[in-house]
């Protein structure tokens, strides 16, 4: 019987794909069988998909094959959904067959929180994978197509965004920019179209830099959004949204950026969460199973303050690296090493040419912030691909 012990990884995001590119580095052939499972043979850059869900870039931008970016003489790549993890018995159980393991590691990403929020789950629109904004895109130039036929319904061109964090600030400053050219391409009056931005917290952009978020929002009014903050959606409608002050809002697109929890097959494995969220300790592991890594949405992870870590791209890249570290040393009985955050920075685009950001401790806005935004895409396309997939997909 084979004693090279088997590593399944689970979900292809930014975790995930950081811990296979890491292990395949790091492995030699033939100290571990690792196998990579993902529902799609793609990987999307999921801090991309605005964009292409307002209709300022193509899909195709926010992804990348997997077969680009492994050696699939080190890992083996299954497309399969999954469908149950089984803890105790160390298997995972997908729609097409079973895997069984010795280390697991889960980056199956999240789902959107709707707090409860009635009607948020049938009627509005999620950004949260490559098929959502391509359903996103085509059914907002469905509107204005609509429109067309039936100009006494206003409730086609209002558009309203539930969420101001940066999903939502990010894809309202897209659609603004989109506007002006499905305007003159359906022959509509601009004055016609409305964007709300809905949030229920006292901000927009909460914890972000006050003086930021103050240009950001004068960026986007200046082009043509209507803010709501520190005002709750009740309750979403197929015609529109209630809002907690009693006002209601007729629109065909409602959009929901407002949340994010983790995956219901962490709860359903039986780990102990919060919202879809396993506490892990230091090394990344539950405090359940030692053999079992959770990283990304899933993972939950307590700065020195005590709060939680948000669930960004930066820190489950971080997680990554530390947990195919630890694997290695797993495997070599050698000493792991702790995960430790190491911020640096943020960036929210407002559209073309415009972004806010703190990088290094510095603030940020207008044109340079754009540029540096564009720097941090091209510079994750450069740590997953190298330069080949920057001259493919980093364009400028």
């Amino acid at each position: 019987m084979s004693t090279v012990p088997r590593i399944v990884i689970l979900g292809a995001g930014y975790g995930g794909v950081l811990t296979a590119l890491r292990l395949q580095k790091e492995l030699n052939y033939n100290e571990a069988n690792v196998t990579l499972v993902n529902k799609h043979d793609y990987h999307y850059i999921t801090t991309h998909l605005h964009m292409p869900a307002a209709g300022t870039d193509d899909p195709e931008n926010a992804r990348v094959n997997i077969s680009k970016l492994i050696d699939e003489f080190k890992i083996d790549f299954v497309k399969s959904t999954v469908v149950q993890i089984k803890p105790t018995e160390k298997k995972v159980i997908l729609e097409d067959g079973t895997l069984s393991y010795d280390y697991l590691v889960i980056g199956l990403g999240g789902e959107s929180e709707t707090f409860g929020i009635p009607g948020l789950q049938e009627y509005a629109l999620n950004i949260r994978s490559i098929n959502s904004v391509r359903l996103i895109r085509e059914h907002i130039e469905y509107q204005f197509a609509k429109f067309k036929r039936e100009p006494e319904r206003k409730d086609y061109l209002t558009f309203v965004v539930g969420g101001a964090g940066f999903t939502g600030i990010e894809f309202i400053g897209e659609l603004a920019d989109r506007i002006p050219k499905l305007c003159k391409q359906f022959d509509v009056d601009p004055s016609f179209v409305k964007i709300y931005n809905i949030e229920a917290a006292p901000t927009a952009l909460p914890g972000f830099d006050p003086e930021l978020v103050e240009y950001a929002m004068q960026v986007l009014t200046n082009k043509g959004v209507t803010f709501k903050i520190a005002t709750a959606i009740k309750e979403c409608k197929p015609d529109g949204v209630v809002l907690a002050t009693g006002e209601t809002i007729k629109s065909s697109t409602v959009i929901w950026t407002g949340g994010i929890r983790g995956n219901r097959l962490v709860e359903q494995a039986g780990f102990e969460a919060m919202r879809g969220r396993v506490k892990v300790d230091p090394y990344l592991r539950t405090t359940q199973n030692e053999n079992v890594y959770i990283i990304g949405d899933c993972s939950l992870m307590f700065n020195d303050q005590g709060k939680p870590y948000p669930p960004t791209a930066q820190i489950a890249m971080q997680q990554g690296v530390t947990c195919a570290y630890n694997l290695v040393a797993a495997i070599r009985n050698q000493p792991m090493r702790e995960f430790k955050f190491d911020n640096k920075g943020v960036v929210a685009s407002l559209g073309k040419g415009e972004a806010i950001g703190i990088v290094f401790g510095k603030k940020m806005k207008g044109g340079l912030a754009a540029f540096m935004k564009k720097l941090i895409d091209l510079r994750y396309l450069f740590i997953i691909g190298g330069i080949m997939l920057v001259l493919r997909k980093g364009k400028f």
